[in-house]
């Protein structure tokens, strides 16, 4: 039963009713029931043969010398390749299954065929407009040979006539994805990565309840990790009580599977085809600084309105369709009346490409996108990131700019959210700095937002962070933008941050403390597997 909280919006669970408690005595104790058996299986093993330890001595070394000589020629990421080089000489059996394991893809075959048939049914879904095309070969040729390479992945067309706001807080988008919300009446579509209950969530879900008892096609799609710690598996029958068509991607069950590794990291809202909002703020009361968890919460996002919506709904309509019997893709969604409607749009200037990144494909889409645009830049390159986490190719690309003159710099938390990933950040200071890139920590607090700017006429704001997670391991998407208005907001928004930032020099890493220091020396090897 829900409960109406004139403060908190709905709340469909009692307070203290967390989604930890109903996954430590189900899904989730389960789930570590099974790997401790199994541990303990593997160590029983090993002593009910201990007569053998010579001859198993011996085939562990020519295991790992077997293993060693097969990554050596592999085509994995090099730097990938020392983390699993290290593993396997560290635990050759068990390293050898795990990477097995790993390359076999289970449990995530059949998610890979049919991503991969969808993707195939709705690459000529959103014919691309030829004068728009031209129009910015003609303005910028670099920029639109980008928009080529996006467009190899998938349906993301570049359009005009989308007009593009920018929020530099999450206050901010929340503020104006409500009153967006009042207008809708045809349909509304979300795609999170994390929903959690408070005021933010309760809020929006008062609105979408509202919505869905007037007939409007309510709909809601959530990453299953949130059923660890935050919504129990009963909260899908909940929403749906309240009329909204709700899913779970890839919900957390007892079976070990590869599948769980690709998570549906997307932040999408939809309305009615004509709307849309992208950026790295999530359904929780912390990315609007309602709590503070890890002081101030910096995050950022935009509102699209106009033709560039067309790929954020075929984007959600994907995602939906990944476990549907029966393919569909509405036109009335895609290309919805209310897209021909006279607006202020039509006189917006510059170019927008919504595109989604997905983990099951050869392209490294997101981080190919940030490389062009550092390989490009003339003057500046501005970075605000929560994780700082490089291969060898983005660091290259990173110090190449750098090396040729342009303003590279980044933004990173003060206060950091996960201690592995802040200390393994650190570890890229020094040498980014010796290439002439500046770097800053948001004192105030922890830096959400996922912002790449460039002189004064591209940007990028999605959910993609510069990390292994984002850029390798999960569905994402983001708004690349070239000569919006917008952009010279996002430049101001940074340049303002930069008073509240302590600025990193080769003297304050020398000052960082020990423990942080040994933290990422020590966790360095495993980077590409966190």
């Amino acid at each position: 039963m829900s409960e109406r909280n004139e403060n908190m919006g709905i709340r469909l669970l009692k307070k203290g009713q967390k989604g930890m408690i109903h996954a430590v005595f189900s899904r989730m104790g389960l789930f570590i029931l099974l790997l401790l058996l199994q541990g303990a299986f593997l160590v029983g093993v090993y002593y009910w043969f201990k007569e053998l330890r010579p001859h198993i001595y011996a085939g562990m070394l020519l295991l790992t010398v077997a293993m060693v000589l097969y990554l050596l020629n592999s085509r994995i990421d090099p730097t990938a390749k020392i983390t699993w080089l290290v593993i396997v000489m560290l635990a050759p059996v068990f390293g050898a299954l795990l990477y097995l394991y790993t390359q076999m893809d289970i449990g995530h075959r059949a998610l890979k065929a049919r991503f991969s048939q969808i993707i195939g049914m709705t690459k000529d879904t959103i014919p691309q407009s030829e004068p728009v095309r031209q129009a910015l070969e003609e303005e910028n040729p670099g920029a639109a040979a980008l928009v080529q390479y996006i467009q190899r992945s998938g349906c993301h067309p570049v359009y005009d006539r989308t007009e593009v706001t920018y929020f530099p807080l999450g206050e901010d988008k929340f503020a104006e994805m409500l009153r967006q919300l009042e207008q809708a009446e045809h349909f509304i579509f979300l795609e999170y990565f994390i929903i959690d209950e408070g005021l933010m969530w309760g809020e929006v879900l008062e609105i979408l309840a509202r919505k869905a008892k007037e007939g409007v096609d309510v709909r809601l799609m959530y990453d299953g990790t949130c059923e660890f710690v935050l919504l129990p598996h009963k909260y899908l029958k909940l929403l749906r009580e309240l009329g909204i068509k709700c899913k779970v991607f890839a919900p957390v069950s007892p079976f070990i599977s590869t599948h769980y590794n690709y998570r549906d990291h997307r932040k999408i809202l939809v309305i009615d085809g004509y709307t849309a909002f992208n950026g790295g703020v999530n359904l929780a009361d912390e990315y609007i600084n309602r709590v503070q968890r890890f002081g101030h919460w910096k995050d950022t996002a935009v509102m699209l309105k106009g033709e560039a919506v067309k790929s954020f709904t075929l984007m959600f309509l994907q995602m939906w369709n990944i476990d549907e019997k029966t393919l569909e893709f509405p036109k009335k969604f895609i290309f919805p009346a209310t897209v021909s409607k006279g607006n202020a749009a039509e006189k917006a200037g510059g170019y927008v490409v919504p595109y989604g990144d997905w983990p099951l494909d050869n392209d490294k889409l997101g981080e190919r996108v940030y490389m062009d645009i550092l390989n490009r830049a003339l003057r500046y390159v501005y970075i605000m990131t929560p994780y700082l986490i490089l291969d060898g190719e983005m660091e290259t690309a990173l110090k190449y700019a750098a090396e040729r003159g342009v303003d590279v710099a980044v933004i990173l938390p003060g206060i950091p959210d996960k201690k592995i990933p802040y200390a393994l950040a650190k570890t890229h200071y020094k040498s980014l700095l010796e290439s002439g890139i500046r770097i800053y920590e948001y004192t105030p607090g922890f830096v959400h937002a996922k912002v790449f700017v460039s002189d004064d006429r591209e940007a990028v704001v999605g959910t993609i962070n510069l990390d292994y997670r984002s850029l390798y391991h999960h569905f994402e998407c983001a708004t690349y933008m070239y000569g919006t208005d917008c952009i010279s907001d996002i430049k101001s928004d940074f340049q303002s941050m930069l008073s509240k930032c302590r600025h990193v020099t080769p003297e304050t890493v020398k000052k960082e403390k020990w423990m942080v220091k040994l933290t990422g020396v020590l966790m360095k090897v495993a980077s590409p597997l966190l």
